[in-house]
């Protein structure tokens, strides 16, 4: 299987990912640019955390238009696996693969430290390697991480089983529901503001963002075997 993750102007998280994925789950992993246009002979796509193209107009508004979108979209449409952290979740549902908006925290300040989160859904292709209902900690880094969206919106993603994670205890940005990560109704497309990617080590602090990559790799290893 083969990993793709994708570099924008601005990102800063995509070294994080990389290594991640590559160092500590020996995965086969390649960085993407945005310039290009397909996504060949790749198994999952990665969207890292950072500021692509500076946060200019709102956080991921114009990586939306890049030229490597269009094969995110189809690569996603095609019920492939699709992951996207802080500015990658921001960019998914600018995208519109995500349902709902990131906007300004509510102390409209950058929050950058460790947060408690509740495993509300481990039956996720990202999700699998945890336990239902765990708390788990992983650290938090953005401006604009507070999850809105319409009521009926909100309500679908509860009924549908959609909210994968959830703030525990302290609500760092204001987030609706306490929603830190959500899927699509397929399954497939993850987006989360905290960042997984950071938290693989214990030198790093805590393990306990390897489950949620060792779940992805596990079950795409899955979907190739079912598709020979």
């Amino acid at each position: 299987m083969k990993i793709a993750v994708i570099v924008f102007p601005g990102s800063n998280c995509d070294v994080d990912l990389y290594e991640a994925l590559h160092t500590v789950c020996h995965a086969d992993v390649e960085y993407v640019s945005h310039k290009q246009e397909s996504l060949a002979g790749f198994d999952a796509v990665m969207l890292p955390g950072g500021f692509s193209y500076g946060d200019y107009l709102r956080s991921g508004a114009i990586a939306r238009f890049s030229n490597i979108m269009p094969a995110i979209i189809q690569f996603a449409n095609e019920g492939k696996f699709v992951f996207g952290t802080c500015n990658g979740f921001q960019i998914l549902t600018e995208a519109g693969l995500l349902p709902g908006a990131l906007k300004r925290n509510d102390s409209l300040k950058f929050i950058c430290k460790t947060v408690k989160l509740e495993v509300v859904n481990n039956q996720t292709a990202f999700t699998t390697h945890y336990q239902p209902g765990e708390h788990i900690e992983l650290p938090i880094a953005h401006a604009d991480g507070s999850f809105y969206a319409e009521k009926s919106v909100l309500e679908k993603l509860e009924k549908n089983g959609q909210i994968v994670f959830r703030y525990a205890g302290e609500n760092p940005n204001g987030s609706l529901n306490d929603i830190a990560g959500i899927t699509n109704e397929r399954g497939n497309v993850l987006g989360m503001m905290p960042h997984p990617e950071r938290a693989v080590e214990a030198l790093l602090g805590n393990e306990d963002g390897l489950p949620l990559f060792r779940s992805l790799l596990a079950n795409v290893k899955k979907e190739e075997e079912a598709a020979r």
